[in-house]
This record gives structure tokens, C-alpha cells and sequence, in this order.
């Protein structure tokens, strides 16, 4: 799901477009609000052979050179069919695939998900039949593929940027046929209510927190809080979801920001927060920062006060790395990146492609569960489903009354350089 940075990668705008991600896009390594959505887990486990990345020089393409198994999808100007033969001659379901493959800020994260959801397909292809509909970024030509999409499809999977799901969703568009938003509207314009037609899938990091917060209030009752964040605007959304959610539950919380600078926290605010801890002696800290900085907090702090974080405190599991700073940190993030023996995560090939971050990775996981969504709306129009996602345990409303979508996320304690199942409340 997620680290080190991807400065330089890409643009400003891919940041905002995809800011309600699971991970943030404005921390160090991050692509989006969450989510390097990993880098090889382990210990390691036995798995279905990996999905690899062509080698393609940059100057033949536009997005990145990534693409799904052989034979899963061909390449085309605007958009490629990938047909299935149907059970009993029935015609196969059509799946819009809606990405913004020809945007430079926006072509990797578009490629990721992609390669999940045609890893997906070609797992369970009877019946249906992908069309990749490729856009920009602009949300006037996302409406303009989106309408075609719908014309020519059965069903529409995106799109991926926040603009672009809230332009759908507020634009007076008619969402006649069921439509999978990979992202979160933003809530300018939608007129509250979204379509029934519409239902939302994204990654939200605020999501998280808020689960992390139940988590902590499970095994610390009536506890008080420390909330320790950053300065970005990611962290202070991830420690007011968290801070709002602790007082919900009757809890108390005080909340301390520290400044950095380069993704170091600065010696003034770890010597002020080394001052608090001692003085108020809270039970536990949430940590609204990415892996880096709290080992920093951890070195300078120690470990004996609980600590609790979202998926942006992953460090990630390469072979060999083991970080004792985070040792004892309990956090919550997609099967994918913590759960590598899940039976729903085994079952599919890892992404193995040459600019593989752990934001990307849980883009494709993404890519993964988007499929199976689709397919099982498609299979069981209007009926409530729960699945074992590998982004989660998905809870699903769709086709009677609003759409309801639910993802609740293992929790996890780091240790050794690998995760280890928490027992904890999920």
C-alpha cells in the first residue's frame, strides 16, 4: 500500500486530482491523500507468478509502461475491447474502463490501477468484456469520454481523478447506467445526494483514522489522547478525522503540530512534544505523519507509550529492512500491504513494474477490487454483497435506494521489519 519520495515524478496537479487516496500526496513519497495504496512484503509466501512491466523507452509512450498480463488488453488511440466469450451465447458484459491514461501527471496512477483490474479480468473474464476508454485531465473531456462510456458500455468503472468523479457528480450528467468511481467527490457542486447510479470506491486516509480511532478506543476505553501531526494539509486531515471520531466516542484528545522541513521534523517541536509526553503523560499517540518522521518521534520519545497510525506510518518490507524505532506501532492499511497470506490477496499476481511505489501498489490493488466489484453487481443486480477484498472487507449497497459502500481495513502491529496480525477490533 505505500516509501520514499516520488518528487520529481509528478505534478503538482496529479496531487490535488487524486487527493482523497488512501494515502497522502503531499508527504514524502506519497502520490495521493491514501497511498507508494508496496514494495514486497513479507515474510514471504507462495504466490501466483508476477505481473511484469515491459520494457518500453520512455519516449514510445505517454503513460507509464505498464500494461496487464499478456493478451489482456491491446492498446488503442481511444479506447480497446478486451471480448470474453459468454455462458450460453449470451452477449458479454460490457466494462467501461474510464482512466486518464493520456494525462502526464495522472498516466501512472492510471497505469497501475489499470494493470489490477486487467489482472482481475483475467482471472474472471467469462462473460465480460473490458473497453478502455482513455482521457486528459480535464473534467470537460472526462464528462465528453464519460458520456461515450456510457453509450457504448453496460457498465463504467472511473474515473480516477477527484475533479473528474465530482464533475460527473455535479455536472447534470444523467448517470443512467451503473458507474464505479475510483475516487471521492470533492463536495463542491454535487448538490448533496450523489446519483444511485454512482457509487464510490476510492481509498480515503481520513476513512482510516477514523477506523484507527475505534481501534485505539476498543483496547485503550475512556483513554486520553495525544494527536501528533504534521504541518501538510494531508496530516491535519488525518488528525482532525482522528481528534473528531475520539471525541464521538467520549474520549479526550489534545492535538500537537509539528513543523518540518524536507520531511524532518525540526529539533524545537521534538523537544516540545518530549516535554508533553512527559508532563501530561497521555495513554497512547495518534500519529498523523509518514514513517520517517515517527522515527524520529519514536528515537527521541521511545516506545513505551502506544503508538497508532494510518496507512502513511508504513514503512514498507523489504527483504533485510527492519526499522527498531517502529517496532510496536500499530496501524491499519489494505490487505495487500499487510496481509500477504490473506487467501483473497494470494490468489493474485504482484505488480512487479520499474517505478513500483507503495502509493502505486495500492492503486492497483484498487484496480483489483474495482473489477470484482463490478462483476458482482453485474452478476447479482440489486442484491447487498460483502467480499473479502484485498483492499479490505467491502460492504456493498448498489441498485436499491443510494448506493452504500463500506471498507473496513486489518489492523496490524509492526515488528521485525514485517506486520503481525493485531487482534484487534476490525
Amino acid at each position: 500500500m505505500l516509501i520514499k519520495s516520488l518528487k520529481g515524478l509528478f505534478a503538482v496537479s496529479a496531487l490535488t486530482m487524486l487527493s482523497a487516496c488512501s494515502t497522502p500526496c503531499d508527504r514524502p513519497g506519497g502520490l495521493c491523500a491514501p497511498i507508494e495504496p508496496n514494495t514486497s512484503v513479507a515474510p514471504a509466501q507462495p504466490r501466483a507468478p508476477e505481473v511484469i512491466a515491459p520494457v518500453i523507452p520512455e519516449a514510445e509512450v505517454e503513460t507509464m509502461p505498464v500494461d496487464a498480463p499478456p493478451g489482456a488488453v491491446a492498446d488503442h488511440p481511444r479506447a480497446a475491447a478486451v471480448p470474453a466469450a459468454a455462458p450460453d451465447n449470451k452477449a458479454a458484459t460490457r466494462i467501461g474502463l474510464l482512466l486518464p491514461t493520456r494525462s502526464d501527471a495522472l498516466g501512472p496512477p492510471a497505469g497501475a490501477l489499470r494493470a489490477g483490474f486487467m489482472a482481475a479480468y483475467e482471472r474472471d473474464r467469462t462473460g465480460f468484456e473490458v473497453n478502455l476508454i482513455e482521457t486528459g485531465d480535464s473534467p470537460q473531456d472526462v464528462l465528453a469520454a464519460y458520456t461515450t462510456a456510457l453509450a457504448q458500455n453496460d457498465i463504467v468503472v472511473g474515473p480516477l481523478a477527484r475533479s473528474a468523479v465530482s464533475a460527473i457528480a455535479g455536472a447534470g450528467v444523467a448517470v443512467s447506467k451503473p458507474t464505479i468511481a475510483l475516487n471521492h467527490p470533492d463536495g463542491r457542486g454535487t448538490g448533496g445526494a450523489l446519483p444511485h447510479n454512482l457509487l464510490v470506491i476510492g481509498l480515503s486516509i481520513e476513512d482510516e483514522a477514523r477506523q484507527v480511532a475505534q481501534w485505539a478506543a476498543s483496547e485503550h476505553p475512556g483513554a486520553r489522547a495525544l494527536v501528533v501531526s504534521g504541518a501538510n494539509a494531508w496530516q491535519r486531515r488525518i488528525a482532525s478525522a482522528f481528534a473528531a471520531q475520539w471525541k464521538q466516542l467520549g474520549n479526550q484528545s489534545q492535538t500537537l503540530e509539528l513543523s518540518a522541513s524536507n520531511g524532518y521534523l525540526s529539533e524545537s517541536g521534538i523537544s516540545q512534544l518530549r516535554n508533553r509526553v512527559d508532563a501530561e503523560q497521555p495513554t497512547l499517540l495518534f500519529t498523523a505523519l509518514d514513517a520517517d518522521q515517527l522515527r524520529q518521534v519514536r528515537a527521541s520519545i521511545g516506545t513505551n507509550v502506544p503508538a497508532y497510525g494510518t496507512s502513511s506510518v508504513n514503512p514498507g518490507t523489504e527483504p533485510g529492512m527492519a526499522l527498531a524505532e517502529l517496532d510496536g506501532v500499530r496501524l491499519l492499511d489494505l490487505p495487500w500491504e499487510v496481509q500477504p497470506d490473506h487467501p483473497a490477496v494470494m490468489v493474485y499476481p504482484r505488480w512487479n513494474a520499474s517505478r513500483r511505489t507503495l502509493d502505486l501498489d495500492r492503486l492497483y490493488a484498487l484496480g483489483i477490487d474495482a473489477f470484482r466489484v463490478a462483476r458482482e453487481i453485474t452478476l447479482h443486480p440489486g442484491a447487498p454483497f460483502t467480499m473479502d477484498g484485498v483492499t479490505g472487507r467491502l460492504s456493498v449497497s448498489f441498485g436499491d435506494g443510494p448506493a452504500r459502500f463500506e471498507r473496513v481495513q486489518p489492523t496490524a502491529v509492526y515488528q521485525g521489519g514485517s506486520f503481525k496480525p493485531s487482534g484487534g477490533a476490525q
